[in-house]
């Protein structure tokens, strides 16, 4: 009876760790399944959100630094992104970790150890971003002159 009972026990639990890993499977792949394309003209699609994420001022930066594929501690981070504060940067890195584009990984030592790069996805839209900021780099004189005649129109 006690050795029904133990088997028994083991089945409920087995039931309920796989039950708990369906769970966590579905929860990670979220809403994926109920779109076969993103809309960003829809308020109501995901998608919106993550194109602010990856086009917010910080997020094409911290992309840019990125995309060599190499990883780089928070504060290499800080310092190579000229401007960002801590908060704005841990509050980037946090948001496009959700998204699947950065990959965190944390060391177990003392002080901290935290170490950023980007996942495969990352990487492809890292090369998007770049492609944005190397044109508005190679064009900066005459988007600049456009400004200045802009300014002068309106003066």
């Amino acid at each position: 009876m006690e050795v029904e009972y133990i088997t028994n026990k083991l089945l409920v639990s087995t039931y309920k760790k796989v039950s708990m890993e369906n769970n966590l499977q579905n929860s990670q792949n979220g809403m994926a399944h109920l779109f076969d394309r993103g809309d960003v003209f829809s308020d109501k699609c995901p998608s919106r959100d993550i194109l602010k994420h990856v086009t917010s001022r910080w997020g094409v930066l911290v992309l840019f630094a990125l995309k060599d594929g190499e990883t780089h501690r928070f504060s290499e981070l800080r310092r190579r992104i000229s401007g960002v504060s801590e908060k704005m940067l841990a509050q980037t890195l946090q948001a496009l970790e959700l998204d699947g584009f950065v990959l965190r990984t944390s060391y177990p030592v003392v002080p901290p150890h935290v170490e950023y790069s980007l996942t495969t996805l990352g990487l492809e839209v890292a090369v998007r971003v770049a492609s944005l900021a190397d044109w508005i780099e190679d064009n900066l004189t005459d988007i600049l002159a456009q400004q200045s005649r802009s300014e002068t129109l309106v003066s």
